[in-house]
């Protein structure tokens, strides 16, 4: 199992200073990934700042060597498809092939009503889906002079190439939030790279217990048969949460998740201080 984090971008976390400071401190005491939130209106009566993810991971490759880094999760259906290739094609040259994909349909309708655009989540999953083939047409194409063309409803590209190409091959990985027990955001997952559980039961509102990530891959696993895709095709498993600051504890508390299949533990920065969120990097990742 591997070990990342997952920063606010709101409040006192909202400058890429502090994230990017955070990033490098997390790298030296051991964790492997550090995502930031995209969020565009902070709290509710919208009086807290907001850092610009991709200006903050922009500062955290460069203050960092190693760790993978992204955005968790990135709203696709609020961006435009082909900007998202090209910014995270750059971030990947910039960060030397360290750079993960990870979409959803967003957190706050807001993001999207306070800017006049349709917030109806079977429309931004229409949209997820046709930018998700637009990201893997862009940026898998082989060679220099290939374009690419795509034609859905509700965006067209017309022989299109982008450079500079993504450094890794054949493309940035890409990752499907989803809440368990929902089938589609898992549907749209198994058909990609890795799947992020959300931290609590999409029905129950608890944490995913180790049955529940069991049942959940078990659906993976059948759907990723159904589109062809064989049971040793690569597949991350990534659990979101909060483990013990006590890293022999937390070691204990996230094994069985990994025993089922989990192939990562995001530790989630929600309800932390910048202070608090620092202390419990810096005593590193539950590993066993």
């Amino acid at each position: 199992m591997l070990f990342g984090l997952d920063a606010p971008t709101t409040g006192e976390y909202a400058t890429p200073h502090a994230l990017a400071e955070l990033a490098a401190e997390a790298e030296a005491a051991g964790w492997e990934s550090f995502f930031v939130w995209d969020v565009l209106l902070g709290d509710a009566d919208m009086s807290q700042p907001v850092a610009d993810p991709w200006i903050a991971l922009t500062e955290v490759a460069l203050r960092t060597s190693r760790m993978r880094l992204g955005v968790l999760a990135l709203p696709l259906a609020r961006h435009r498809p082909w900007l998202v290739a090209r910014r995270l094609a750059a971030l990947d040259v910039l960060s030397g092939g360290r750079v993960i994909c990870a979409v959803g349909l967003g957190h706050l309708d807001r993001d999207f009503s306070a800017f006049g655009e349709a917030s109806e989540p079977a429309l931004r999953a229409q949209k997820l889906d046709e930018g998700l083939a637009i990201l893997d047409g862009l940026w898998r194409n082989d060679h220099d002079h290939d374009t690419f063309s795509f034609a859905g409803n509700h965006y067209t590209l017309n022989n299109v190439r982008l450079a500079p190409r993504p450094l890794q091959q054949p493309r940035i990985p890409l990752w499907g939030v989803a809440g368990w027990p929902h089938r589609a955001p898992v549907r749209r997952a198994a058909r990609w790279d890795g799947l992020c559980l959300k931290s609590r039961h999409a029905i129950t509102h608890k944490p995913p217990s180790p049955a529940d990530l069991r049942d959940c891959l078990a659906y993976v696993r059948e759907q990723r048969s159904l589109v062809g895709i064989t049971p040793d095709a690569p597949f991350e498993i990534v659990m979101s949460g909060e483990s013990s600051p006590d890293t022999r504890q937390g070691a204990d508390e996230v094994a069985p998740y990994a025993e089922v299949g989990a192939t990562w533990w995001m530790e989630e920065g929600l309800g932390w201080s910048l202070d608090e969120f620092r202390q419990r990097i810096r005593s590193g990742p539950p590993r066993g």
